[in-house]
């Protein structure tokens, strides 16, 4: 298929500082361990192996839970056959993580595995000896329903109404019945739409809960490519963390690394960089029944905010040995959940998370365990073929599309139209000739220089406006291309955004069917770190 490539930080949507990541400038350095090139993974591997906490048990344990939450789902034999690698000490993870979004989401959903699958066949092709596995680690402990609980779907939010509250992985899938009644109408005939039917049905009208839902569809979707689906709130996985519990618990150790790195990343001099997250003293939630509370230390206790329960430093420590599955890490620590339970060599996710992971490398230090190599998942716009023929008719390139929409507008008017409507050269002519009454009335009296000035300002202020006028008019006289302009660049940048954070997957399926994703698998190069554009 036709494909254009374009480097991130010409698209204008992404942040200055991912940007600056992905050309590795110097001053990110001290906050990654390695930068995601090919190369570099064979020292990621023997960094990994060296962890003392990837024990053979260990292993045995992960690959044993794996099995046991896929009792439910139909895995294909390349699946099943990466969950028993794991058990093997050559055998290494590639991890994405995602919020357990209604139907996926937004259409990155499939972009992020997508990334992580193929990423996982460079690395084998590149280290034959060793095993790598795709992973896409289920967010199955956040509690921000108002994130998940809804798709876009041709300009519709399809949205699930019910009480929020607890960890989402373990809500009811009671009540999306409803859900799928208003879905199924939208939907229209045809192949394509009998099969999102039947999938949106099988996942969530025959799963009891949110994470067995989304573990079916993910499998549906991806499982002959070899993806291995993780729930990580499971008691013997958060056993092989109680140190780290312990740590943060009694000595804090998180919020004190971390808030030195947010100091050292907000004092790089000239730049805009924002700290996407801050730790708090404790880290870490306590989980019950339609519940997930902070922890916090006062007056000598730990207590569970919004609820009665309180505990000794005895009592806690005791609980946390007993009980594991009941403390879930937030933000700051489920990255290093991931890391000590998993073989993991990269984390492949959005700019958002990158942002806040290139805040953890000190702490991942401080308690001695491997930092991954962070990748930026893949980014693309897919054009139909409908649509590509109508931006060649108008003359439209994929850097045009990129600008934001009265830009794009602007910039296509000037073009097209056959008269200039840029004044740069006459602001320029008369810049030109104001230096020269600057000099002038420098020479006769300097407090003639701010009426030469307020002159200047109105005199370029009026050929702004002539321009905008003309702008205008040549708007309106172009009025049909500039209609047709405009419904596309909505088509492919809904409400100003873009498309892969806008639009659920569904509505590509419906124009490619079952070759979405093998198109995807075909043309997403995850090192290659540009925005794709992609014809199908």
């Amino acid at each position: 298929m036709p494909t254009d490539c374009i480097p991130f930080r010409e698209t204008h949507y992404f942040s200055s500082l991912i940007c600056d990541y992905l050309e590795e400038k110097p001053e990110l350095q001290r906050f990654y361990n390695r930068f995601p090139n090919l190369e570099n993974f064979e020292a990621q591997i023997e960094e990994k192996s060296a962890f003392k906490g990837l024990s053979k048990s260990h292993r045995h344990v992960l690959a044993s839970v794996l099995e046991q939450q896929y009792t439910d789902v139909n895995p294909s034999e390349a699946t099943l056959l990466n969950i028993s690698l794991l058990k093997e000490s050559n055998t290494f993870t590639v991890t994405t993580g995602h919020q357990l979004n209604l139907f996926t989401g937004p259409l990155y959903f499939l972009y992020k595995i997508v990334s992580t699958i193929n990423l996982t066949k460079e690395l084998k092709a590149k280290y034959p000896d060793q095993h790598f596995v795709p992973v896409y680690w289920m967010a199955t402990e956040d509690h921000d329903f108002d994130e998940i609980n809804y798709f876009n779907f041709k300009g519709k939010k399809i949205q699930w109404n019910r009480e929020d509250g607890g960890a989402v992985g373990e809500f009811s899938t009671y009540g999306l019945d409803h859900v799928f009644d208003l879905y199924t109408k939208e939907l229209g005939v045809g192949k394509a739409a009998d099969q999102l039917r039947v999938l949106f049905s099988e996942a969530y009208l025959k799963h009891d809960n949110l994470a067995a839902a989304t573990r079916y569809l993910a499998n549906a979707l991806f499982s002959d490519l070899g993806l291995v689906v993780i729930d990580a709130n499971q008691s013997d996985l958060k056993r092989a963390f109680i140190p780290y519990i312990e740590q943060d618990i009694l000595s804090q150790i998180s919020s004190q690394e971390v808030s030195k790195t947010n100091a050292l990343l907000s004092d790089i001099p000239e730049t805009d960089y924002n700290i996407q997250v801050n730790p708090r003293a404790i880290n870490l939630f306590y989980l019950s029944k339609n519940s997930r509370e902070r922890i916090v230390f006062e007056d000598e206790c730990y207590k569970v905010i919004n609820s009665s329960i309180t505990f000794t430093k005895e009592e806690i420590l005791k609980e946390i040995h007993e009980f594991p599955e009941r403390f879930s890490p937030n933000v700051i620590m489920r990255p290093l959940y991931q890391e000590v339970i998993l073989p993991n060599l990269c984390y492949i996710g959005g700019g958002g998370e990158l942002a806040y992971w290139l805040q953890l490398k000190d702490y991942f230090e401080a308690v001695q365990v491997p930092f991954p190599i962070l990748l930026l998942r893949n980014s693309v716009l897919i054009k139909t073929n409908q649509q590509s023929k109508k931006l060649d008719k108008l003359n439209i390139t994929n850097r045009d599309l990129f600008y934001k929409r009265d830009t794009f507008i602007n910039k296509r008017v000037r073009s097209i139209s056959n008269i200039d409507i840029d004044f740069s050269s006459q602001k320029t002519h008369l810049q030109e000739q104001f230096k020269d009454m600057y000099a002038l009335a420098e020479q006769t009296d300097s407090s003639f220089l701010g009426a030469v000035k307020a002159q200047e300002r109105k005199q370029i202020k009026g050929l702004e406006h002539l321009e905008k006028r003309l702008l205008k008019a040549q708007k309106k006289k172009l009025a049909d291309q500039v209609s047709r302009m405009t419904e596309l660049k909505d088509q492919l940048f809904p409400n100003q955004s873009l498309q892969e954070r806008a639009v659920n997957f569904s509505e590509l399926y419906l124009e490619f069917g079952d070759q979405l994703i093998p198109q995807l698998v075909l043309n997403l190069q995850p090192l290659k770190q540009e925005f794709l554009i992609l014809n199908l």
